[in-house]
């Protein structure tokens, strides 16, 4: 069967197999089919093999040739699952600060690892933001540069305790990476010399 002539269409919950341009069989549950594009597109068992997962595949029915419907679904598919829009929304509007806060530390000049080191603190403390090229957390830290553990300033208590150990942690672990690159390139080295 070739691609859907006019008025023909796939309905949502079939069960379909087809082959490929590129020689492959394909089979799956159709979840959306848009006639004006020809797009379909089929729920697979996951390439992973893992059988609480599935693929979903993108077909162009230009590409296709040998579409077969297995098991046509004629009733109503189930309603989608509800979205909680509130919740979507305020995940976009978290993302976009991100964004204009990385942005703005761009424009305002800030190394590389203050933006780095912002980018650390701002995983364990979303109470953080620029003001000019200071790091300001939950509003009771100021980090300056070169935003090492002594440009750390605030009120003596938890907070400032806090931030200097993530800060302090975060140059550790930025050391300790940059050590264990230097040996990998130096084994590589070796290596490539005893090659020769």
């Amino acid at each position: 069967m070739a691609a859907p002539g006019p008025g023909e269409y796939f309905s949502v919950g079939s069960h379909i197999s087809c082959f490929t341009c590129l020689g492959q069989r394909l089979q799956g549950e159709v979840v959306a089919f848009d006639y004006q594009s020809k797009m379909l597109t089929l729920k697979c068992a996951s390439s992973s093999g893992k059988p609480n997962l599935n693929d979903v595949i993108l077909i162009n029915l230009a590409y296709v040739s040998d579409v077969d419907i297995i098991n046509d679904r004629t009733e109503t598919p189930p309603p989608l699952a509800s979205l909680n829009v509130s919740k979507l929304a305020n995940r976009a509007q978290t993302e976009k600060e991100d964004k204009l806060s990385q942005a703005y530390a761009i424009s305002a000049g800030v190394s590389v690892e203050g933006q780095q080191l912002f980018q650390t603190i701002h995983k364990t403390i979303k109470e953080c933001k620029w003001q000019e090229k200071n790091i300001i957390v939950m509003d009771e830290v100021i980090i300056s540069p070169p935003y090492q553990v002594e440009n750390c300033k605030g009120k003596e208590g938890n907070a400032l305790s806090h931030v200097r150990k993530v800060v302090e942690k975060h140059f550790r672990d930025l050391e300790s990476q940059k050590t264990m690159q230097r040996s990998q390139a130096q084994q590589t080295q070796k290596d490539s010399t005893l090659s020769s």
